[in-house]
């Protein structure tokens, strides 16, 4: 089979395309043939070693992909040969990968293979800090950092599912327009000078939570114009930076600064929760409750291109690599 890989993770130059053996499921395992890989800011971080956990060498990027049941190994039951799922996996940058068994979820039937591989760590994320880290309320005012990324755009149709008002913030007209495509009551700019004033004219008696995956310029501003118990949710660092807040700020409103971890909520402490808030999210989607947008579709032969572009942050939705061609 074809993979992306590198024996380095000095530069996205690091990788190019091999032939490697096609994986045989073990107990518990299936094999997907891989239609589509998501390609999100993190999946560049580890392709670059940059992220907190580094991956063994060599590396294959991607670990979230949709495409079809290709094998079943021993134990596994209720999953048919040429299903369409989704699935977690390590080294979806190739045309076959191998999945748990419990990792698998089948698509509804009106989610492409392009929407399925850009939606579980999204969604998941968004509905895991919106409704049980930030406990909200139908009527509350979310203001939503960097809402055109792929996290971000999530937060805004979670939200919105939720009952939330929800405010949008993005750096572009464009990314404005996308934000209220997809649910945005109002859109703010992201620059610093009046910032505040803009976001009063917006909200005029506050905001209740902030959803922010960027943690730039505006948490300090954000953070100052949340209600007595607002709620700050801390969800990344796609700024580079990590910014400082005074500690009196979070006494003088009753406010909460709370953070999301994806990766730890899901793959170490409360996996079972996840599985389950990902199949709620499904059936929001086969209902028709939730239609996920699809950022830039880069193909196989692109791969570098597709993790350069996704560590930009210049692209809106989840970046997606199309492996094999439905």
């Amino acid at each position: 089979m074809k993979a992306l890989q590198a024996s380095d993770l000095a530069s996205v130059d690091s990788y190019g395309i091999v032939d490697l053996p096609v994986p045989e499921p073990g107990p518990g395992q299936i094999r997907l043939k891989v239609a589509a890989c998501g390609v999100g800011y993190v999946d560049s971080l580890v392709a670059l070693g940059r992220y907190q956990v580094k991956p063994p060498l060599p590396h294959v990027p991607g670990g979230e992909v949709a495409g079809w049941i290709d094998a079943i190994g021993a134990g596994v039951s209720g999953i048919a040969v040429g299903a369409r799922v989704l699935a977690q996996v390590q080294g979806g940058f190739a045309e076959y990968a191998l999945a748990t068994a419990a990792s698998v979820h089948a698509l509804p039937d009106r989610m492409s293979f392009g929407q399925a591989a850009g939606f579980r760590i999204n969604y998941v994320t968004a509905l895991h800090a919106l409704r049980d880290r930030a406990h909200i309320r139908p009527g509350e005012t979310l203001l939503v950092i960097g809402a055109a990324g792929g996290t971000g755009l999530a937060a805004v149709q979670v939200g919105k599912q939720l009952g939330a008002r929800v405010i949008a913030v993005a750096s572009t007209e464009e990314k404005r327009a996308i934000a209220i495509r997809h649910g945005a009551d109002a859109v703010l700019d992201r620059e610093p000078e009046g910032w505040r004033d803009r976001l009063k004219e917006a909200a005029p008696t506050g905001i209740d939570i902030v959803f922010d995956p960027v943690s730039g310029p505006l948490l300090q501003p954000a953070f100052r114009s949340l209600r007595w118990g607002g709620r700050y949710l801390v969800v990344g660092f796609v700024s580079g930076a990590i910014p400082a807040l005074p500690l009196n700020l979070p006494l003088l409103k009753g406010a909460a600064l709370v953070g999301v971890d994806y990766r730890q909520f899901a793959d170490v402490y409360q996996r079972a929760d996840a599985r389950h808030e990902l199949e709620e999210l499904l059936a929001w989607v086969a209902k028709g409750d939730l239609d996920p947008p699809v950022g830039r579709v880069f193909p196989f032969a692109q791969g570098r291109e597709a993790l350069a572009y996704a560590l930009s942050g210049s692209g809106t939705g989840k970046t997606i690599l199309e492996v094999t061609a439905a």
